[in-house]
């Protein structure tokens, strides 16, 4: 329902015209997922206004970009959704020549966009937590999906039904992938075991902004990055932390790409080619704590920020982790089933 809610709500903003004369370019993004200065500086540069719109899950998302109404100029999505949405020209090809800036990276990262996108930013999943509330870090998916007792109603999960399996297949040393039933029934059973556990399962970046949820939030399912906004967000540095469970997870790439529907499709691309060069690449990477995909990007980054294992996951993390693929429609369908239901019974509680 939060993500049907948001995507209708998001849908009519960008229907909203723009003032005669004046060029502006929708963005469709995660909240607070780009430096803000990089948008300002484009504006100021070319006089084109940027307007940023928020989703917090996947299918949200998805459904506003879905809607031929929708007024999205660019987007940022994952790696799935780049090619997918690309193979159904929903999202247009890009290459080198009408976004210079792809040059810098590696054809390793630009072919996991389809050639439908630019690598954006990278990262893993795994488990965030308050070390004031967790004296002892956790070390497995286990801690998150067989928690303490102390934990009941202080976990905050996440109803994306790709993102949201990710715990319990990784605890189950199963694919994240996963399309057969009873895989999913197997990771079904544990989530529901957990339920009584989670108090939320709006993404933590979303709940931890509401009065009465956020203080009570001691762990959640969440990026890597997202510490560093969750931080911002209660305005108490080092208050939140981020590790990687011992059994492996999910390594991720979004990819910025733009929207074959736009009508303004030159400087939709001009913007991505802005964000997407090195000096950009480097200022978002460094004021988001997250890895950056462009190799000239990297070279500008500090060496502090290079070798810093909560933003650059170590090798023996990497070599565990999986990459996304394209699930069946009825893998979709079971999985959305199943987090419906769980997000139903933790309303009803």
């Amino acid at each position: 329902m939060h993500g049907a809610f948001l995507a209708a709500v998001s849908s009519t903003a960008f229907a909203v015209a723009a003032p005669a004369g004046a060029a502006t370019l929708n963005l469709l993004i995660w909240e607070a997922y780009i430096d803000e200065r990089i948008l300002k500086d484009f504006t100021a540069e070319t006089g084109i206004e940027v307007r940023q719109t928020f989703y917090d899950s996947g299918d949200a998302r998805d459904e506003i970009l879905a809607d031929p109404n929708s007024n999205v100029d660019v987007v940022v999505t994952n790696e799935n959704g780049a090619k997918l949405y690309g193979n159904r020209g929903v999202i247009m090809a890009i290459d080198m020549e009408n976004v210079p800036a792809l040059a810098d990276y590696a054809e390793s990262w630009a072919k996991r966009c389809g050639g439908y996108g630019v690598p954006y930013l990278w990262g893993t999943m795994g488990i965030l937590y308050r070390p004031d509330k967790i004296t002892t870090p956790p070390t497995s998916w286990a801690d998150m999906m067989k928690p303490a007792e102390s934990l009941r109603g202080h976990i905050a999960m996440y109803d994306d039904y790709a993102e949201a399996f990710v715990a319990p297949l990784a605890l189950l040393g199963k694919s994240v992938n996963a399309n057969d039933n009873e895989t999913l029934k197997a990771a079904y059973e544990l989530m529901k075991a957990q339920a009584p556990y989670v108090l939320t399962y709006d993404y933590v970046i979303t709940s931890i902004q509401s009065a009465d949820k956020g203080p009570n939030i001691y762990m959640a399912l969440g990026y890597s990055g997202d510490q560093y906004t969750l931080n911002d967000k209660v305005g108490t540095p080092g208050l939140w932390r981020y590790v990687v469970p011992k059994e492996g997870t999910l390594s991720w790439l979004d990819c910025i790409a733009v929207n074959a529907r736009s009508g303004n499709k030159d400087i939709a691309l001009q913007l991505v080619d802005y964000i997407s060069n090195a000096r950009n690449g480097a200022r978002n990477a460094e004021k988001l704590n997250m890895p950056t995909a462009s190799t000239a990007a990297m070279a500008l980054l500090p060496r502090d920020i290079q070798s810093n294992p909560e933003i650059y996951a170590a090798p023996e993390i990497l070599a565990k982790s999986q990459l996304q693929e394209e699930l069946t429609v009825q893998s979709v369908q079971a999985r959305r089933r199943i987090i419906s239901s769980l997000a139903q019974f933790s309303d009803a509680r």
